[in-house]
């Protein structure tokens, strides 16, 4: 079975990318994030493309904001959209929903992005984040959570350590309930597979941030042991990030059980222009940075 996790960043404008993709990857799972449209839209604009394929569907979505879907050619049983007691901003946000698919229970998350630290918008992340562990606790064994964290794991998930100091994403709370998430049981595949290797699945539109590949690896698939153990194969395919109007994210792909294409690496093709990391040379300004 295969399995990925794509924020697209706007399903409609994604569209002319994501049926190509479907096309050439062939995903048996596929969780996707900031879809950025209400139910019955997604339905209307990719209903008849997407069972055609062979695709169910379950979207949790709103107009113009949040949204994530699975979508699912090996099954979509006992569908939940939201988290019970999950905060709202002040409402309740499209950002999880959970299905069974071939067996296994896949939740699609996009954790907020929190603004600045100290914000009441961060607050809101912790809290999130909370609800989302308990929503993971509770569940079956066999179980990955996919998505778009929000949060890099640890400085090696980020181009350059220090041109993230005070922003969001890295902060010590943030990796915390990240690691509290992961202390169920849950392995962050990508990572356990290529240890110490650059692999990111974000990158700025602005300031050419991709094709010097400053990046960070904040897309994450996490798989419960029984699940993890099943994996042959856990990459990011950055092909997707490159040509004409692409999200800032790229997919991240697993393979269960066998790898069709062979296990081809963290990244697709190599990064074009790789930075050095750690502060050497040229200091790197994040486009967001005043």
């Amino acid at each position: 079975m295969r399995i990925a996790t794509w924020n697209v960043n706007s399903l409609k404008q994604r569209l002319p990318r994501l049926l190509p993709w479907l096309d050439q990857r062939r995903p048996d799972v596929v969780c996707l994030q900031e879809t950025k449209i209400a139910d019955a839209a997604f339905a209307e604009l990719l209903g008849d493309e997407l069972v055609g394929r062979g695709y169910d569907v379950a979207a949790n979505g709103e107009a113009t904001w949040n949204g994530v879907a699975i979508l699912s050619r090996v099954g979509l049983d006992d569908v939940v959209r939201g988290l019970e007691g999950a905060p709202g901003f002040p409402h309740p946000e499209a950002r999880a929903v959970a299905a069974t698919c071939g067996g296994v229970r896949v939740t699609s998350v996009y954790v907020p992005n929190g603004r600045t630290p100290d914000s009441d918008h961060y607050a809101y992340k912790l809290a999130w984040l909370g609800s989302l562990r308990d929503a993971v606790a509770a569940g079956p064994e066999a179980a990955v959570v996919c998505g778009d964290m929000n949060i890099a794991p640890s400085d090696e998930d980020v181009f350059d350590p220090e041109a993230y100091v005070g922003q969001t994403h890295v902060t010590p709370p943030e990796r915390a309930a990240l690691a509290e998430l992961q202390a169920l049981g849950l392995h962050d595949v990508v990572r356990d597979r290529w240890p110490g290797e650059r692999v990111f699945s974000y990158w700025d539109y602005r300031a050419g941030m991709f094709h010097q590949d400053l990046g960070m690896r904040i897309d994450l698939i996490l798989a419960s042991g029984v699940v993890a153990e099943r994996v042959r194969a856990a990459w990011v395919d950055r092909h997707a990030r490159k040509g004409t109007g692409p999200s800032d994210h790229a997919p991240v792909i697993v393979d269960l059980d066998e790898a069709p294409d062979g296990d081809i690496g963290p990244v697709v093709p190599p990064p074009s222009a790789p930075a050095r990391r750690g502060g050497a040379g040229k200091k790197v300004k994040l486009p967001q940075s005043p």
